[in-house]
Formats: C-alpha cells, sequence, structure tokens
C-alpha cells in the first residue's frame, strides 16, 4: 500500500469518522486516519493519512489552518451554532461595532472551548456532560489568531469572516466572544476550513472521487520541512536506531538517506533523533 496524504474536501453533515470509513473502502485498506476532524456541519480541508501517513497527525495538528465562516448576530444557541437550540435573543451589534472588536481577538489569547465540544472533563467528553444538562468546567486554551477579516454582509445580522488561526482554535468561541466584544450575543451558522498548512480546498477531492493516484507521497506532503541527507553509508545505522551525530541543522527535519525517507528527525546533544518514522518496511533489509 502506498503511504502518503489525501486532501479530502468534506460536504458538510458527514462526520469525519464517516468519511474516513469511505476513504478505506475506496482504497481497499484499514490503514486510514484523518488529521484533524471537522465538525459534521463544517465542510473543507480534511487530511487523510494513509499508511505510514497516518503517524503525521502530530505533525499536522501544528499547521495554521484558514476558515471562512459565517456568524449571526443577536442571539445565542446551546452549541454555540445553528445546529442546537436558541437559548437567549438580544440586540445585534451594528456592523462598525464589530468590527472595532475584531483587532482585540488577533494575536495570542486565552480561549475557552465551547461545552459542546470533545474536550475531555474528568474523564468525560464536554458534550455528553452538556447532554445530560452539565455544565461542563472546561480550562481556557491558549491559541493564536493571526488574522481575523469580516469580509461581508450575507444576510440580516449574518456576516461572513475569514480567519487564519493556530490549531485548537474553536471558531463557535470565536464567534461567541466577538459578539461578547460587541456588546451582543452570537452563533456560527457555516464554517470551511479553507486551508491546513500547505494544503488548499480549491486542490482538495471529494471523497466519491477518491483513488489511489490521490495519495500525496509523504515526501511532498512534509516538504516544508527542511531536508538532511545522511551519507549513504550510514543507511544501516539510521535504520536500526544507531545514534549519528550531525552539525548544522536545528528543529524537525526531514530525514533522507540513499534518496529514502526515514522520517521527521530532530537533531539532539546525543545525535539524531527519529520522531516519526515514515520509511517503508520493504526497503528494510537493504
Amino acid at each position: 500500500m502506498k503511504s502518503g496524504v489525501v486532501n479530502i474536501y468534506k460536504e458538510s453533515g458527514p462526520s469525519s469518522s464517516a468519511v474516513v470509513g469511505k476513504v478505506r473502502r475506496a482504497l481497499g485498506t484499514r490503514a486510514v486516519g484523518h488529521m484533524g476532524t471537522l465538525d459534521p456541519m463544517g465542510e473543507g480541508v480534511l487530511l487523510i493519512g494513509v499508511g505510514k501517513g497516518t503517524r503525521l497527525f502530530e505533525y499536522y495538528l501544528s499547521k495554521t489552518k484558514t476558515y471562512e465562516a459565517t456568524f449571526r448576530f443577536g442571539c445565542t444557541s446551546d452549541t454555540l451554532d445553528v445546529t442546537g437550540n436558541i437559548t437567549t435573543e438580544t440586540v445585534a451589534p451594528t456592523k462598525e461595532q464589530i468590527e472595532s472588536a475584531l483587532p482585540l481577538l488577533v494575536g495570542k489569547q486565552n480561549q475557552i472551548p465551547p461545552s459542546y465540544s470533545a474536550k475531555s472533563v474528568g474523564g468525560v467528553r464536554a458534550y455528553k456532560l452538556a447532554r445530560e444538562g452539565k455544565v461542563p468546567q472546561l480550562k481556557p486554551v491558549e491559541i493564536t489568531v493571526n488574522s481575523l477579516e469580516l469580509i461581508k454582509e450575507v444576510g440580516e445580522n449574518e456576516y461572513l469572516f475569514r480567519i487564519d488561526c493556530s490549531s485548537g482554535t474553536y471558531i463557535r468561541s470565536l464567534c461567541r466572544d466577538i459578539a461578547e466584544m460587541s456588546g451582543s450575543l452570537g452563533l456560527m451558522t457555516s464554517i470551511k476550513r479553507t486551508r491546513c498548512g500547505n494544503f488548499r480546498a480549491d486542490d482538495a477531492v471529494r471523497v466519491e472521487n477518491v483513488t489511489m493516484s490521490d495519495i500525496i507521497p509523504l515526501e511532498i506532503a512534509i516538504s516544508d520541512l527542511k531536508r538532511y541527507d545522511l551519507a549513504d553509508n550510514l543507511y544501516k545505522k539510521v535504520v536500526n536506531g544507531v545514534p549519528i551525530e550531525i552539525d548544522g541543522i536545528e528543529g524537525n527535519f526531514a530525514l533522507f538517506c540513499r534518496n529514502e525517507l526515514i522520517g521527521i528527525a530532530e537533531n539532539t546533544p546525543r545525535g539524531v533523533r527519529i520522531k516519526t518514522y515514515l520509511k517503508e518496511d520493504q526497503n528494510a533489509d537493504r
């Protein structure tokens, strides 16, 4: 089985797990997993790892993402989005009030996740507690909003926004916070992930059309990392985990030997440490 990543365009409706199931059936393998979930109502980029690509979850979890989302002001729901039950209504803010609040939410900040989220509270998912009528005590999480822009008005008290942010940012919570800073309430009515790392929605494939040819090779999937090529005579040592000392490279990098991807590595005082082993098994005896 060819390892790599598939850039899927998830439609609004199915869960991320359901999309994974469809990709498994299309490619004929169970070695498939998503690189960061999208809510069922969400659409856009959903990266799917295949084979060794399933080991890249942490790598993609750290990537920045871009979203286009619509927020309606003047009301809110228990889920902070249009799928929930409306709990409170109030006066909607003006466009000028909303735009004045946006700069206050750019940069590093502590964000409280929604009650209806997959965050764990005492070993129980927050959404399970919320469904039981309990109020989950969720701790703030540090996030970074790189940019936040109001694009246009799309309906009565409803606006389209573009958000570029760190992983772990809840767009529903961002809607809530914009509304509060505008002296009102809000809920999210739609969300589309247009980018994850270097992958964009315009280049994504629909799940019903996915084939083996859509698997992006691992070396391309992590091509934003610096590349380091070991000398050919070190091949057996590196694949057998023997410490190798190298100079002149810092941070995470893509480690190659004999033009073959070994994995994502880092340089330590004790030598190269492979953090994510990506070498295909069939060449292990070379």
